[in-house]
This record gives structure tokens, sequence and C-alpha cells, in this order.
């Protein structure tokens, strides 16, 4: 038995626009909640009993989420996003394959499992292309490679870097859009809106100053949001997508702790309020 009147727990480890105007909300529909800092937070796995009627979890540290929202999860809460959402959308690799299971359209993708292997192919995969690393945000790392002797210099540094994960070597066919991308976010499998993301640079993140715009979400696009939803699974996701030269779409990305400081100038705040709406409807149902 869920009891209404616990705290909702909340995983964070920084407060930035979204994790106060969610918390915001919670005040002004006098909803409880505890702040659980992950940086410091520990956990007895074997006798775990939590005084929590759920889980938000808004870590941005993508090592953290895994294991924080498995452990809750363990412990009997439900936790949005859940630890298979977390896992899933925090390996760009891995939400491609959920993706292309379900039909879903992707841009044309290699992966190779060291750098060397990938220069060998990349010359059949063609240029211009676009290499990411498997886990991070905001275009971090991400190059767009334009010949073979612009992907031997960022290659070479990938091998160099610690960590085994950096030498998985994830690429896109480089899509020619239309100065813009689509950022579009689903909550529970309902579409509650979408932007532009306009800029000169080939990478669009607000956080690198695209500029958002309100985006029509007409039927096709509802189509293959709810398609990508319901292939990631139940949860708050903003999707992102790509535009072709001839207006075709393709999903690119889908993040699982979704910023949304940007959406909520250009579509309203009600946002906030359909965010929490979702959340505090899953923490209900077990």
């Amino acid at each position: 038995m869920i009891d209404p009147t616990a705290p909702v727990v909340v995983l964070q480890s920084r407060i930035r626009v979204e994790e106060r105007r969610l918390l915001e909300e919670f005040d002004r529909r006098r909803v409880p909640y505890r702040l659980l800092d992950t940086r410091t937070a520990v956990f007895r796995p074997g006798e775990l009993s939590l005084p929590y009627r759920g889980a938000l979890s808004r870590e941005i540290s993508h090592t953290r989420n895994l294991y924080a929202t498995r452990l809750l999860e363990h412990a009997g809460l439900t936790v949005v996003n859940s630890h298979d959402i977390v896992s899933t959308c925090g390996d760009k690799l891995l939400t491609a394959l959920r993706l292309m299971e379900a039909g879903v359209p992707t841009p044309r993708t290699l992966v190779a499992l060291t750098p060397d292997a990938a220069l060998g192919a990349l010359d059949d995969f063609g240029y211009p292309c676009v290499s990411k690393p498997l886990t991070g945000s905001w275009g971090r790392l991400g190059a767009r490679f334009k010949d073979r002797e612009a992907a031997e210099a960022v290659l070479e540094h990938r091998d160099a870097l610690t960590g085994p994960q950096y030498r998985i070597t994830y690429v896109q066919e480089y899509v020619d859009k239309p100065g813009r991308d689509i950022r579009a976010y689903v909550f529970g499998g309902e579409v509650v809106g979408a932007i532009y993301k306009y800029s000169d640079h080939w990478r669009t993140n607000t956080a690198r100053g695209g500029r958002p715009e309100v985006c029509h979400v007409g039927p096709e696009l509802e189509k293959l949001l709810r398609a990508t939803a319901e292939a990631i699974g139940e949860g708050v996701l903003a999707v992102d997508l790509l535009e072709g030269p001839q207006g075709e779409l393709f999903v690119n990305e889908v993040n699982h702790t979704p910023e949304f400081h940007g959406a909520i100038d250009t579509l309203g705040t009600g946002m906030v309020g359909r965010y929490v709406d979702y959340v505090l409807r899953r923490l209900e149902t077990p």
C-alpha cells in the first residue's frame, strides 16, 4: 500500500532551473519531498526500507543515476524514470538498437569496438559523418568528420583516452538538416510539445546557444513520437529528431533526464505542471 502522505525522494546533485521549477511545483501543491544528493548517499541493499512514496530522479551523472535508480527499485520504490529507461537512454548505442528493433527511423549507423577498426570502415560508410561518445550530453566530444584526415585526428585522440568505453566508436551519417533540430517532450506516452532548435553550428543544443521556437506537432510527428516512447518505455522523455533534405524525420537521441528551460519559455510554464502530474500519477501505480 502506497502512503500518499509519504514524501517523494528527489535524486539530484545539482539544482538547475529544471529542478528548481519542479520543486516549486511540489511546494505549490504541498507535495512533501526529500532531496537525496547522490554524491553523499549511502545504501545498505540487504536491509533497505525507505520511507518514501516513490522517487523522481533528476541526477545528471549517468553512472550515479544508473545505480541509484536500481537500488531504489530494489527497495520496492517506483522511480521516474526507471532504471531500464536510464540504462537504455544513457547509452546512445543501446538507444539506437531499441529504436531500430521497433522500426523507428534513425540515422544510418556504424559501430566499431576500436577506433582503428572504425577508421578502416569509414571510407565505405561515407563522409561526412558524426562520431559521438556512447554516454554524455550537450554534444560534448561529438565530432563531424568531413574526410578521412579529420577522422584520423579525432580517432587517434579517442584511442589515447583512458576508459575502454571511449574506444567504442559510434558513428552516424551526417544528416543535411535545414539549420535546425527538433526536440519533443513525451510524458507517459503523451506528447506534451516540441520546439525547433536553430543554430548556425551543426550542433544545435540550447546549452550551446541554440535558439528555440515552437514546432507544430502534426500527425506524422506525433505518430513517430508515440512509437519512440513505446519502444523506449513509459517515462519522461525528450526526443531529439533530425529533418532530412526531403523533410524525412529521424530519431537521433532520447534523453531520460531532460533539460527544458528553453521549452518552458517557448511552450509555456504549463509544461512543469504536466511533468509533476505525470510523476504523481505514476507513483500512485506500483
